[in-house]
């Protein structure tokens, strides 16, 4: 597996996102930390949505970009309808398929059209880019999930996650 695969679905830069989101009941998914913006659940229903996003463009599905900067995150009926081990599976299917596509060298190059904010051109990146620029997006969340489990006193998860 190569270093980008790993930074979509393993260890690399940080714990891999199967140990982040381990152990995590429903409920301490769905609390609510007090001066935190959002969830567990609603962190990781936001990565999954922007997974599904590239996954699309990767494969050539224009998928259009979000109207408003509340799309990307769940409603409370969204929240209702699928239940905490369901998204994470959702999420954990979909990094498979993204680190899969990570590890296709012949695709790397390939360009795709990525559409973008509404009244913007749309954007060509390959594969590689977008897939990069993925990665670096569920870091960037999957930080916030940590430091959400760390305020609600549920880090590290069994499989020890990366505690220093």
């Amino acid at each position: 597996m190569n270093e980008l695969a790993e930074a979509l679905s393993a260890e690399s830069a940080h714990a891999a996102p199967a140990h982040i989101l381990e152990a995590l009941a429903d409920e301490l998914a769905q609390r609510a930390v007090p001066g935190a913006p959002r969830t567990i659940y609603q962190e990781l229903w936001h990565l999954a949505f922007w997974q599904q996003m590239t996954l699309d463009w990767i494969s050539g599905i224009e998928t259009a970009y979000p109207a408003k900067a509340s799309d990307p995150f769940p409603t409370e009926a969204q929240c209702a309808a699928e239940p905490w081990p369901r998204l994470c599976r959702r999420f954990l299917e979909g990094a498979e398929q993204a680190a899969s596509a990570a590890g296709d060298a012949k695709r790397m190059a390939t360009i795709v059209r990525c559409p973008s904010r509404p009244g913007q051109p749309t954007r060509l990146m390959s594969v590689e880019e977008q897939l990069i620029s993925l990665a670096a997006h569920n870091a960037y969340h999957f930080g916030r999930i940590v430091l959400l489990r760390q305020l609600l006193g549920a880090w590290p998860p069994p499989s020890g996650g990366f505690t220093w």
